[in-house]
């Protein structure tokens, strides 16, 4: 098991990963809406810590971002690398799904050990977690002027739901926390990438035809 020293900095350390991943999918959608640099920088920003902003503003406590300011820097350094290696980030089109497939993974996680912090029952804590790790891609779509990926038939809030029940059947058969978070984060990488790779979608709600 990990001890309480190791834990925390294991989970500082997913969700710097998660924000580099969310802040450089931001990024790369708004690379093609012809969005300036601090526009750009923005939604990277909102994309990574809207999830955990709206996941702490529902446990009642101060916004993750606002006590660390390494998710800024870190998004901050994700604009970097996206300019730096803007012909190969720029060109890279539907396989950068893969930042967001791994941002919502990773965010997922987060917002679950969090919410186990707080002393919620697990069902609260997945729902956490979906919200950790899909809001923040709302958002992002919101400002891009996108369809928001969670309200299309998209495998995405229920990949992390799927990782949330992974996480805690883990739990239940006694593996190290370590293990745990990282079968749950790949379980929900992993969905999201099988139901793009194989057009795997939940049914859409046709409309009514008049006769």
């Amino acid at each position: 098991m990990l001890d309480a020293t190791i834990e925390p900095q294991f989970t500082m350390i997913l969700g710097l990963l998660g924000t580099f991943a969310f802040a450089m999918s931001g990024i790369r959608l708004a690379a093609g809406k012809d969005i300036d640099w601090f526009g750009a920088y923005i939604i990277g920003l909102a994309t990574a810590i809207g999830g955990g902003t709206a996941r702490d503003l529902l446990l009642d406590v101060t916004p993750f971002w606002m006590l660390d300011p390494n998710y800024l820097i870190t998004t901050g350094i994700a604009l970097l690398a996206a300019l730096v290696f803007k012909q190969r980030v720029f060109r890279l089109g539907e396989p950068l799904f893969m930042f967001d497939a791994l941002g919502l993974g990773l965010f997922t996680v987060v917002g679950i050990t969090k919410s186990i912090a707080a002393g919620l029952p697990f069902w609260v804590c997945i729902a956490m977690g979906t919200i950790t790790g899909s809001v923040g891609g709302v958002i992002r779509d919101v400002l891009i002027n996108e369809v928001p990926l969670l309200f299309r038939k998209d495998i995405y809030a229920l990949a992390c739901v799927a990782g949330g029940i992974m996480y805690f059947a883990c739990k239940y058969m006694g593996l190290p926390d370590g293990l745990t978070e990282l079968l749950a984060a790949v379980t929900v990488i992993a969905i999201r990438l099988l139901a793009v790779r194989f057009h795997i979608h939940l049914p859409v709600i046709a409309p009514v035809t008049k006769k």
